[in-house]
C-alpha cells in the first residue's frame, strides 16, 4: 500500500588504535572522540546527562567513530482501497552511508558555515518542552520571528510535515519518525554504540529561499525513541533545493555534526548559560577542530616524505650522480619488461580484443594528424620547414644543416638523461603541465580552422570573384553592342581602345582564377565533413555512457570511435559526391628515403649555429617528453609499472641520432596522443557524487604490444601511398584535429574551471578545490592560468620563425611563475590545494 521508505547513512569510520589527545580528539585517525567509556571525565553534576549517551546494537563489528544519516524518502499512498486491505501497513525502506568528518583546516566552507550561524544567532537554551514536536516546532518560530531572515512564503506547519515520514504516508499508518538525520556512532567488537547526548535534522525544502542553521539547548535530557534516549541538543538545518554542492543540506549538517561528536565540546555546552557563551564555545571548537587536522596534515606529510622519493627536495648531489637516474628506470623496468609483452595474452585476464581496438585507434591518431600536419605545413611554407627557412637565409645545405641540428639536439638530451635532469620536472605543478596541454589541444583546433580557412577562400571567395569578373565582361559586352549608339560613335579607334585595354585583361583574370573549383559546395561539404567527422567521433567515445547495446560492444565502439568516424565521412565525400571536387593532400615521392646526409658540406661556423638550434630544439624536446610522460603517468591513471623518465631520454636521444643522419623526422613523446592511448587500455567506472556523475579509472593494461603494432602499421603505410590515404579528403583530417582537441581535455583542471565562469554555483562539482579553497580565489587562479596560456600561444603560434625558436624559453619561464609571481597574489595553501591530484 502507501509505503515510506527509509534510508540510513554512516559516516566513513575511523582506524584502529587510535590514540587520544587531551582535547578528546582522535589524532591520527581523522576522526573525533565519541562519548563511549569516556564517563568518568564529565563532572559530578553532569554525570546523569551523559550516562546513557550511548546504546548498544548488534549490527556492525569492529572499532571506528561514524556518522550516522537517517534519510526518510516518502512516496505517495497508491489508493484507499490497498491501505485498507494491509491493514495499515507501511514499507519502511533502510539504507546506510558513511560521511567523512569536516576537515576544518582544509574544507573553508566549515568556517563559513559557523560564520553564518554566529551571525544568524538561532540559538535556543534551556529548552523545557519535552516531546520532538514541541521542540521543533519551537525552532522553526525562532526563523519565523527573524526579521533578517524571514521566509514570508514559507508554510510552518508544512515544513513538520516535511521533517517527517508520514508526510505523505496514509493517515491510518500513523509512522511519525523523523525523515532525515546525522547522528554519530562507534563500531565496536560489541556492536554499534550511538551517541545518544545530540541529534542532527537535515532537511531540504522547496519554499525556502536561503539556509537556516539553529540549536536548540535541552533543559533536561529527552528520550524519543531508539538510539535517541538522551537528547540534550538538537541541531536543525534547512536548506532551499537549488544549492552548491557544499552548501546543501548534508554539508552544513556535516560541520556542525563534527562539532558535536566530541564529548568534551557537548559537555563545555551543557555549562554554558548565555547565548555569547554558546558562541564562543563554538568558536574555541572551531579553533580546536582547526589545529588537530594541521597536525595531522603535518604527519602525514611527515610520513610520505619518508617513505617516497618524489616529495624529496631537489638538491646539487642528485644531478652529479652520472647516471644514477638511468639505472634506477632499468632496475625498475627490467623486472617488468616481459610482462610488457605477456600481460592480457597469457593467463585468466586476456585483453586481447582490447588491445586490438587500441591498436587500430593508435594507428590512425598517429598517422592521420601527421598527413594533416604534413600538408599544412606544406601548404603555408610551400614544402620548406623553419630550417629550411635558415639555410635558404643563409645559403646553407639543408641536409647538412639538419643532420647536425639534430645531431646536437641528441647530445644534449644525452647530457640530460646522464645528468638526471628529468627530476626538474617536479618543479612543474598540475597547473603548469595543463597550461602546456591546454595549449597544445589549441593548437589542433587552430590548425583545423586554418585548413577550413584555406578551403573556403579557395572555393567559395574563389568562385565569388570568378563570378564578379563575368559579370562585369557581361556589363561591358552589353554596353558595346550594335543596338547603342556608343558603338556605333566609338566603332573605330574608342573600340579598339576598350578592346585592348579592359578586354584584354579578362584572359589575365581567368588564368589568375584558372585554379579555382567553380562551385560553392566544395566548401560547404567541407565544412559539413569536417563537423560531422567531430560528431561521429566524439558521439562514438562517449557510446559508453550510453544505455544502448551491451557493454562489451559499448566499449568496442568508444574504442574504434576515431577509425570508424574516419573511414565512414572519407566514403561519404569520396563516394556520396562524386560530382563534387574533395581538397586531398598533396603526395610528394623521393626516391631514396636513405641517403646519409654529407656532414663535411657546412664551415664551422654553420655547425655552430646548428648547435645553438640543436640546443633550442632539446629544451624544446626535453620537456615534451617528460610533460607528456608525467601526464600519461599521473596518478588518476593507476600505473603500477613504474616510471623510466631519464632512460626514455636516452632512448629518444638515440633514435633521433641516426634520423638525423638520414634526413629524416625526429620523434619523441607525443601529446595528446600518449594519454589518449592509457586511456583506450584502460578499464573505466561511472561513479556518482552528490548527484555529479565522473568517470574513474579501476586499472589499466600496460603492454608495449599495442604501441608496437601501431608502429608496425604506420610502416606498412608507405605501401598505401599515393592511394588509397589520398582518398581521405582534408577536411576529414580537420575533423580528426576537432576530435583529438576535444578528447584531451577531459580531466583537464584547467578547462573545468574556465568552464564554472559560465555555470550557476548549483551545477559545480564537489571536487577538492571547490571545498577547499574560495571561489573568488579559484577565479583569480583561472584568469592567471589564462593569461599565461595566452603568452604561450603568441609565441608558440607566432607566424615568425625566430619567435617559435624561443619558445621552449617561454614554457621555461611558467615555472618560476608559479613560484614567485603566484604566491604574491593568491595564498599558497590555496595555490597547493588546486595543484593538488585529488
Amino acid at each position: 500500500m502507501a509505503m515510506a521508505t527509509r534510508r540510513l547513512f554512516h559516516l566513513q569510520p575511523c582506524e584502529n588504535s587510535a590514540t587520544m589527545s587531551q582535547n578528546g580528539f582522535l589524532e591520527d585517525a581523522g576522526y573525533l572522540k565519541c562519548d563511549t567509556n569516556c564517563i568518568s571525565e564529565a563532572p559530578e553534576e553532569n554525570l546523569e546527562d551523559e550516562v546513557c549517551d550511548t546504546v548498544n546494537s548488534s549490527v556492525v563489528s569492529g572499532e571506528s567513530i561514524r556518522f550516522f544519516v537517517n534519510v526518510n524518502l516518502d512516496t505517495q499512498p497508491s489508493q484507499t482501497a490497498e491501505t485498507e486491505a494491509s491493514g495499515g501497513c507501511v514499507l519502511l525502506h533502510t539504507s546506510r552511508k558513511y560521511l567523512k568528518l569536516k576537515n576544518f583546516e582544509e574544507e573553508i566552507r566549515a568556517h563559513r558555515d559557523i560564520d553564518g550561524f554566529l551571525a544568524q544567532a538561532s540559538i535556543i537554551l534551556n529548552e523545557t518542552a519535552t516531546s520532538l514536536d514541541d521542540v521543533l516546532r519551537a525552532m522553526l518560530h525562532r526563523f519565523a520571528q527573524d526579521p533578517h531572515h524571514a521566509e514570508p512564503g514559507c508554510d510552518m506547519d508544512l515544513l513538520m510535515t516535511v521533517l517527517f515520514t508520514d508526510a505523505g504516508a496514509p493517515l491510518e499508518s500513523n509512522v511519525h519518525l523523523l525523515s532525515d538525520t546525522i547522528q554519530g556512532v562507534t563500531a565496536t567488537v560489541t556492536g554499534v554504540q550511538y551517541q545518544q547526548s545530540w541529534l542532527c535534522i537535515i532537511c531540504t525544502v522547496k519554499s525556502l529561499q536561503r539556509r537556516h542553521v539553529c540549536i536548540s539547548h535541552l533543559v533536561r535530557p529527552q528520550n524519543w525513541g531508539e538510539n535517541s534516549c538522551e537528547v540534550r541538543f538538537v541541531i536543525l538545518v534547512l536548506t532551499p533545493p537549488k544549492m552548491k554542492s557544499t552548501k546543501t543540506a548534508t554539508e552544513v549538517g556535516r560541520t556542525f555534526a563534527t562539532m558535536f561528536s566530541d564529548m568534551t565540546f557537548r559537555q563545555r555546552l551543557l555549562e554554558t548559560r548565555t547565548v555569547e557563551e554558546f558562541k564562543e564555545a563554538l568558536v574555541h571548537q572551531r579553533h580546536l577542530l582547526t589545529l588537530v587536522s594541521q597536525r595531522r596534515r603535518k604527519s602525514s606529510t611527515k610520513y610520505h616524505s619518508t617513505c617516497s622519493i618524489s616529495h624529496k627536495p631537489l638538491q646539487r648531489k642528485d644531478f652529479l650522480s652520472l647516471g644514477k637516474g638511468i639505472r634506477d628506470d632499468i632496475a625498475r623496468r627490467f623486472p617488468v619488461y616481459p610482462l610488457d609483452f605477456t600481460e592480457g595474452i597469457m593467463g585468466d585476464h586476456s585483453a586481447v580484443g582490447k588491445y586490438i581496438t587500441t591498436t587500430i585507434f593508435l594507428y590512425f591518431a598517429c598517422l592521420l594528424p601527421t598527413i594533416a600536419f604534413g600538408s599544412l605545413n606544406d601548404e603555408t611554407t610551400k614544402g620548406a620547414i623553419v630550417i629550411q627557412g635558415i639555410c635558404d637565409d643563409y645559403q646553407l645545405d639543408f641536409k647538412a644543416f639538419y643532420a647536425w641540428t639534430g645531431l646536437w639536439n641528441s647530445f644534449f638530451l644525452g647530457l640530460y638523461a646522464f645528468f638526471n635532469l628529468s627530476l626538474v620536472m617536479k618543479l612543474f605543478k598540475r597547473s603548469t603541465e595543463e597550461i602546456i596541454a591546454l595549449f597544445i589541444s589549441i593548437t589542433f583546433v587552430v590548425d583545423a580552422v586554418k585548413g577550413m580557412v584555406k578551403i573556403f577562400r579557395k572555393y567559395y571567395y574563389g568562385h565569388h570573384l570568378d563570378d564578379y569578373y563575368t559579370g562585369k565582361t557581361a556589363s561591358l559586352v552589353s554596353l558595346l553592342g550594335p543596338n547603342t549608339s556608343l558603338h556605333a560613335d566609338l566603332n573605330t579607334s574608342l573600340h579598339a581602345d576598350l578592346n585592348t585595354s579592359l578586354l584584354t585583361r579578362l584572359p589575365e583574370l581567368t588564368t589568375e582564377a584558372s585554379h579555382v573549383h567553380t562551385g560553392r559546395d566544395t566548401a560547404v561539404l567541407s565544412l559539413l565533413i569536417m563537423l560531422g567527422t567531430l560528431w561521429l567521433g566524439y558521439t562514438l567515445y562517449q557510446f559508453r555512457r550510453r544505455p544502448y547495446l551491451h557493454p562489451y560492444v559499448r566499449e568496442i565502439l568508444s574504442d574504434l570511435a576515431l577509425p570508424i568516424a574516419v573511414l565512414t565521412f572519407s566514403l561519404i565525400a569520396s563516394y556520396g559526391f562524386q560530382e563534387i571536387e574533395m581538397s586531398k593532400f598533396r603526395y610528394n615521392p623521393r626516391e631514396n628515403l636513405f641517403e646519409m646526409a654529407q656532414m663535411d658540406l657546412l664551415s664551422p661556423e654553420a655547425i655552430s649555429s646548428a648547435m645553438g638550434l640543436g640546443f633550442l630544439l632539446s629544451m624544446l624536446f626535453f620537456i615534451e617528453q617528460n610533460l607528456v610522460a608525467a601526464l600519461a603517468n599521473a596518478p588518476e591513471n593507476r600505473l603500477v609499472k613504474g616510471t623510466a623518465y631519464h632512460w626514455d631520454l636516452l632512448l629518444i636521444a638515440l633514435i633521433n641520432t641516426g634520423l638525423s643522419l638520414f634526413g629524416l623526422p625526429w620523434i619523441h613523446a607525443a601529446y595528446p596522443h600518449s594519454p589518449l592511448h592509457v586511456r583506450a587500455l584502460a578499464f573505466v567506472e561511472e561513479r556518482v557524487e552528490h548527484g555529479h556523475i565522473y568517470e574513474t579509472i579501476v586499472s589499466v593494461k600496460e603492454t608495449r604490444l599495442t604501441s608496437l603494432g601501431a608502429s608496425i602499421l604506420v610502416g606498412l603505410s608507405l605501401l598505401l601511398l599515393p592511394f588509397p590515404l589520398q582518398w581521405i579528403p582534408k577536411p576529414v583530417l580537420y575533423g580528426l584535429f576537432l576530435y583529438i582537441a576535444l578528447t584531451s581535455i577531459d580531466c583537464n583542471q584547467l578547462f573545468e574551471r574556465v568552464a564554472l565562469l559560465l555555470k550557476e554555483q548549483t551545477a559545480y562539482p564537489p571536487t577538492h578545490y571547490i571545498r577547499r579553497v574560495p571561489q573568488r580565489q579559484i577565479h583569480y587562479f583561472t584568469g592567471l592560468q589564462v593569461l599565461q596560456l595566452l603568452l604561450l600561444c603568441v609565441f608558440g603560434m607566432s607566424p615568425l620563425p625566430y619567435m617559435k625558436m624561443i619558445f621552449p624559453l617561454i614554457m621555461i619561464i611558467m615555472v618560476p611563475i608559479r613560484y614567485n609571481l603566484l604566491p604574491r597574489i593568491i595564498e599558497a595553501k590555496y595555490l597547493d590545494a588546486m595543484d593538488a591530484e585529488h
